[in-house]
């Protein structure tokens, strides 16, 4: 009999991606989603089961039909912006969802939480390549709820035996080689969909938010992991737990990152050569709150995991994302 592993928020952009990677690796995948970022036609890999996080009775239910082995967690709100704006709308549909989510695995008797975190939980230490020990300062509600699942997990661990591997992460980037699901946000905020975007002539033009910053090309640079390499740690957690590398009631934190980063210029150039399309692009003065230089490093993943992000350079991530740019989405 084929374990199962819950997945909430399986119907989204990494959510789809990471069950593709499960039914690779031999689990079923289950996608549990409410379809509010999602979409029904991402669910290509194992069972679909509608419902939200916050509707105690369906999970119970999800969990007592299909008895996982684990629960992946994706599904969350993260739009830094809207995050400032409705500070409410992220506890409630992050860290009160999550909350009900926990308490269902608990009581259904699951023990293995496979947690998609992020680096928004450490706020700005510009310059500085964050590792799991670096302070956690988070300046939205989004990196405030991350942090705050983060704990739960931790103190439902100490009472209720609860393990769990948490990774956090900056820029997701790519598509399935496949080309069988890839990112469709409505709107669209990421960097390389929307230079694509504008290549297609779906949006007249990019805009590069600041030109003037400390850097090489004096824009901003970001770290951006291919989603496939992402979606394989996830499955390298899930197994960690699985063969008992993580005591009872213990956790562990995986940060994942290239350690270097890329700049907005570097991406938009990488995007014309990979295209062979000019980049349609006007420059707009820097947003409120940017750093110069986010990344993250990935040594503990690499060396306890065994991690190998082989799949995230620029020319491999804006290809496979322009192949499925080309062919894919998906209609509500």
């Amino acid at each position: 009999m084929t374990d199962k592993v819950l997945v909430t928020g399986g119907a989204g952009y990494i959510g789809s991606h990471a069950c593709k990677a499960l039914r690779a690796a031999g689990f079923e995948p289950v996608t549990y989603d409410n379809l509010c970022t999602g979409w029904r036609q991402a669910v290509k890999f194992g069972p679909f089961e509608q419902g939200d996080l916050l509707d105690r009775a369906r999970l119970d239910e999800v969990f007592a039909r299909h008895q996982p082995v684990a629960v992946m967690h994706f599904a969350a709100l993260s739009q830094v912006g809207e995050a400032m704006r409705e500070p409410g709308k992220y506890w409630r549909g992050n860290v009160s969802a999550s909350l009900s989510l926990i308490e269902a695995t608990l009581a259904a008797g699951v023990r293995n939480f496979v947690f998609s975190s992020t680096c928004a939980t450490y706020g700005d230490h510009d310059g500085v390549v964050l590792d799991e020990t670096t302070a956690q300062t988070p300046l939205n509600a989004y990196g405030a709820s991350k942090r705050a699942i983060e704990d739960m997990l931790k103190d439902f661990g100490a009472s209720d035996g609860l393990r769990a591997v948490i990774f956090r992460y900056f820029n997701v980037a790519g598509a399935d080689p496949d080309a069988e699901v890839g990112e469709f946000h409505q709107p669209e905020t990421h960097l390389i969909p929307l230079i694509l975007d504008a290549i297609d002539g779906k949006r007249a033009a990019l805009t590069i938010h600041g030109t003037d910053y400390p850097t090489p090309d004096g824009t901003c640079i970001r770290d951006y992991v291919h989603v496939m390499d992402l979606v394989d740690a996830h499955v390298l957690g899930l197994k960690y737990l699985l063969d008992g590398k993580v005591a009872q009631g213990g956790h562990e934190v995986f940060c994942l990152g290239t350690g270097n980063g890329f700049s907005v210029r570097e991406v938009i150039d990488h995007s014309r050569h990979v295209t062979n399309r000019p980049v349609p692009m006007t420059e707009g003065p820097r947003r409120g709150g940017d750093a110069v230089k986010l990344v993250s490093g990935s040594e503990k993943a690499v060396s306890v995991l065994g991690w190998n992000p082989a799949r995230s350079t620029l020319p491999q991530m804006i290809g496979d994302a322009w192949r499925w740019h080309q062919n894919g989405g998906y209609e509500g």
